[in-house]
């Protein structure tokens, strides 16, 4: 489960509302690592998304590993369907927990108003990849438990039914195989999760993934027109409009559901979903619960390639952060810390752990049969990007603007792709002008 909300007016009023205020939890302090064990205590909430994980007893057991730990630590976790939305909604007051995960459209420069600091970037960047996902003015305010790989997850028995076995290597080639399922098979082509909404955004996630650029997401802070012919941004969406107006998707967005859909593709109702390599686990375990055989789950990456191969945008997951207003930052810390570096959860959801140095996951086998390019993507102007993203009121990290793609894509808005790019262009193009760009 993932995503995203977009901080616009709300954003004000959170900031607003967090630094008027606080609790016993000293803000500005920082969550240190406990050097003793024996010696923190107290009881913790953790939001998380996991709503699944709550409901099958997995984090409780991992609640219990980390309790051998620290005994004298309780933790208790709230689960949120609409996590987005309803972090958005707790952070207008100090009451959103000890740990969360940082909702994705928060703007960097926003971090220290809600999260304390979890120490100076130069330490924590030699133990952990991503750190520079969430490091502000040196300090890193958020750390990832795992990496994830953008792609699509498919069903592979689908896909050779149609007589497709080779992984397509443009935009045009994959939706003609599309084409090809949904003449040849029962399957859904595509599956949006339109009304979910936060799998729409991981699009944005892919970007550098087309051009096989790490730069790509960093050069929006200098493009006039991201929405452009030749632009990482204009091929992904392209791309799902025109599954969209092919008739390639689900017929009517407005009723997907995300965890239905993990069963979906697991027992090949549906062929694909663009998601994070997070969710080739939690499909193969749907396919397995289904009595399906979860290996035919398989991972393939943007179709697209740069010298004969494909590439992979590899970044962080949510990163798990302490609330600034918390009064108990050492127990939340080492909650962190401990289901990051001890509890094994990367490794038993064939997730790529943050942990420098850590293998790829057997769910990543292909990937690394096939010779695919894992690239980050650079995020060294996120602050000026988010800030032309909400002058711009697009939200490229949430999922409207995508959901309002698959409308006008679908008939049930105005316009065709053309205009909604030119529509996009001008709002960003007007953004970086009106903020000097």
């Amino acid at each position: 489960m993932r995503r995203k909300w977009v901080v616009l007016v709300a954003a004000t009023m959170v900031a607003a509302t967090a630094c008027s205020g606080q609790s016993e939890g000293e803000r500005g302090e920082v969550a240190a690592p406990p050097s003793d064990p024996a010696k923190v205590s107290g009881e913790i909430t953790v939001l998380t998304n996991r709503t699944d994980q709550i409901s099958d007893g997995t984090l409780k057991k991992y609640a219990d590993e980390f309790g051998k730990v620290y005994p004298r630590v309780k933790v208790k976790f709230e689960g949120l369907t609409d996590y987005e939305g309803e972090t958005k909604i707790r952070m207008n007051t100090e009451n959103y927990g000890d740990v969360l995960l940082i909702p994705n459209s928060l703007s960097i420069e926003q971090y220290p108003n809600f999260f304390a600091p979890l120490g100076e970037a130069g330490e924590l960047s030699k133990k952990f990849d991503y750190t520079d996902h969430a490091t502000v003015d040196g300090k890193v305010y958020g750390l990832s438990n795992i990496g994830v790989a953008n792609g699509f997850v498919y069903n592979k028995a689908v896909w050779a039914k149609a007589g497709i076995t080779d992984w397509p290597a443009t935009p045009e080639e994959f939706v003609a195989d599309l084409e090809t399922i949904k003449s040849k098979t029962d399957a859904v082509p595509y599956y949006t999760n339109y009304k979910d909404g936060w799998p729409l955004t991981n699009w944005t996630n892919g970007i550098g993934s087309p051009e096989c650029d790490p730069g790509a997401y960093d050069s929006l802070a200098t493009t006039e027109k991201p929405w452009s012919e030749g632009s990482d941004l204009y091929a992904i969406d392209k791309l799902l409009y025109t599954i969209v107006d092919r008739e390639l998707a689900e017929p009517d967005p407005t009723t997907t559901n995300w965890e239905d859909s993990k069963s979906q593709i697991g027992t090949g109702k549906v062929a694909s979903m663009w998601l994070g390599s997070w969710a080739i686990s939690q499909t193969r375990a749907a396919a397995e619960a289904a009595g399906e055989n979860p290996d035919d789950l398989g991972f393939m990456p943007f179709p697209g390639q740069k010298d004969g191969k494909f590439c992979s945008v590899l970044r962080p997951d949510y990163q798990y952060a302490v609330n600034t207003h918390s009064d108990k930052k050492a127990a939340a810390r080492a909650w962190i810390d401990w289901y990051i570096t001890k509890s094994g959860q990367s490794a038993a959801e064939g997730s790529i752990s943050s942990v420098k140095g850590a293998p790829l996951p057997d769910t990543l086998e292909a990937f690394s049969d096939n010779d695919v390019t894992l690239i980050p993507q650079h995020q060294r102007n996120k602050a000026e990007i988010d800030g032309i993203d909400k002058a711009s009121e697009i939200g490229i990290t949430s999922q409207q603007y995508r959901q309002k793609l698959v409308d006008v894509a679908r008939g049930a808005a105005d316009g065709d792709m053309d205009s909604y790019f030119a529509e996009l262009n001008g709002k960003w193009a007007e953004a970086r002008q009106t903020l000097g760009g």
